[in-house]
């Protein structure tokens, strides 16, 4: 095994890569066995194997992003999103649902037109365009019903959708596209439907960073990963350029690491406020933000749920957590009276969650009427678009610091009136599935759930004036500063981001490589 590698501070020949989670651990991963050397700053700890259990209440103790951030509108105000601090970043929690985009998901502004309020666009380039970069990461990933590989079985949540969905007339439905092992692949084992997805999987049958990508990068002895850094500013030369990140170790010490590239892909909201936090005179507000772009057309995903009590037991807790999906509405069709689309994919909810997102402040037989029935639960989570709009967006509060002595990040968020639209309609599409099989109740979750889908505060374009990135994911304003994460989203779709996060990384790491060699990056 190969030791592992340390670079010196002063080391001006290294890339940063900021965050080791979908984004930056795949980069990070790409680069190395490129020949790059590559330094990646991860704000959290490194966990084990041994230290993921079967146990949502500990596990999101053990990873979750608990720092303050402030939600303003229609967005949970104290747990505006939720996100992983650790090694892996949000590979640890993801259900790894891995569709791909579509492409007039990815055309939105053409497809659309100018909804009012809104500041949708589209993206820089067209699926057919990103089809070769899904496939690579689809396997790498190994995702299911991708590369012949083949599908989780259907669990009993699933086959209830199902046969409820095609009572009420869906036909394009299926057990997911996944990227969790069906059958041993890559070292690791297959997946033995322990149904507990999000709280890090604890077999490593699920894809994530932490045990796939960071340790492959390490094996290539180009690579540093350095746990429990959280990073504070960027300092930049006379040239605009990136020389250098400043950063707080683990004893709460600044320290600065030199640097030739570097790669921010902290999930949006630690991207943004990273940039913003590292004005400087020539750019007092905010690195590669002469746009004005920077932190606007926050996108988040419209998430609800729907929670029947069926006439038998479905025992939802058994298997995979997204294990299934019904895809017929993920189409564009105005005539629905909204824009865009949504998927609908099953879902479970522990006991601990139903108690605190369905009946919040229930107590007495209301609450324990239906956790009683638990068995006989079946569920399903709304994932619909979101559109961009200029003032949705991630700022910093001008007083308020957190303990790192950084400004706290400001999240506004409100629903356009589309997105209401939209989740009216999915939820009565929802409840038509579960009435289908004669459900005996049927609850309903909506504006509930903290984002874990972020998406479009530094969006890729070809117009500076209106774009922070470029089609690559770098900087309009600074050569040497790329973007790695869900940031780069001109548009949401209706598609988990995942697997399009690491087919742009992919896409980054090979043209920044091909920069690198030709001394212009």
């Amino acid at each position: 095994m190969t030791s592992p590698r340390t670079y010196a501070p002063d080391d001006a020949s290294v890339v940063v890569v900021i965050g080791s989670g979908a984004g930056g651990g795949t980069l990070s991963r790409a680069l190395a066995e490129r020949g790059i050397d590559v330094v990646c700053l991860e704000a959290g700890g490194r966990l084990t194997m041994a230290d993921i259990v079967n146990d949502e209440a500990q596990m999101f103790g053990k990873f979750t992003w608990l720092d303050e951030r402030i939600g303003v509108g229609d967005i949970p105000a104290g747990f505006p999103t939720w996100n992983c601090k650790t090694v892996g970043g949000t590979t640890l929690h993801w259900t790894a649902a891995c569709p791909r985009l579509q492409a007039h998901e990815m055309k939105a502004l053409s497809t659309y037109g100018k909804l009012p309020g809104t500041s949708i666009s589209d993206w820089p380039f067209s699926l057919s365009e990103l089809v070769p970069w899904y496939e690579r990461a689809e396997h790498l990933m190994g995702v299911t019903g991708t590369h012949g590989i083949e599908r989780l079985p259907a669990n009993n949540n699933f086959q209830v959708m199902e046969a409820g969905g095609r009572r009420v007339g869906y036909r394009d439905m299926d057990t997911n596209n996944v990227a969790i092992n069906s059958a041993p692949r890559d070292g690791r084992p297959s997946c033995l439907q322990l149904g507990f997805c999000t709280s890090g999987c604890a077999t490593g049958a699920k894809w994530s960073t932490l045990y796939t990508e960071v340790p492959k990068a390490e094996q290539t002895g180009r690579f540093e990963l350095r746990t429990q850094c959280m990073a504070i500013g960027l300092q930049s030369g006379k040239d605009g350029r990136v020389t250098a990140v400043r950063y707080l170790d683990a004893q709460g010490e600044t320290r600065e690491q030199k640097l030739r590239a570097i790669c921010v892909a902290g999930n949006v909201v630690e991207t943004t406020r990273l940039l913003l936090n590292s004005a400087t005179e020539q750019s007092p507000q905010g690195l590669a933000n002469s746009s004005g772009q920077l932190g606007r057309n926050y996108m988040r995903h419209l998430l609800a749920g729907v929670v029947a009590v069926m006439p038998g037991e479905v025992n939802m807790h058994k298997g995979a957590q997204c294990a299934g999906v019904i895809k017929d509405e993920t189409r564009h069709d105005p005539a629905r009276g909204f824009a865009g689309g949504f998927q609908l994919h099953t879902v479970m909810f522990t006991p601990e969650t139903l108690a605190n997102l369905l009946m919040p402040g229930a107590w007495g037989r209301k609450l324990s009427g239906v956790i009683e029935r638990y068995r006989k639960l079946a569920a399903l989570l709304i994932v619909g678009e979101d559109p961009a709009m200029p003032d949705n967006r991630v700022t910093l509060h001008p007083t308020r610091k957190d303990r790192y002595g950084l400004p706290v990040p400001v999240m506004t968020y409100r629903h356009h009136d589309n997105s209401r639209k939209l989740v009216r309609y999915a939820v009565g599409a929802a409840k038509k599935v579960y009435s289908a099989l004669g459900a005996e109740e049927i609850y309903e979750m909506v504006d509930v759930f903290p984002s874990t889908h972020n998406m479009g505060t530094a969006r890729m374009g070809d117009d500076p004036a209106r774009n922070v990135c470029n089609r690559w994911g770098r900087t309009h304003d600074i050569a040497n500063l790329y973007i790695a994460d869900g940031s780069l989203f001109p548009s949401a779709g209706c598609e988990n981001p995942t697997l399009t996060i690491v087919a742009l990384a992919l896409r980054q790491a090979d043209y920044l490589a091909a920069q690198l060699e030709s001394v212009q990056a």
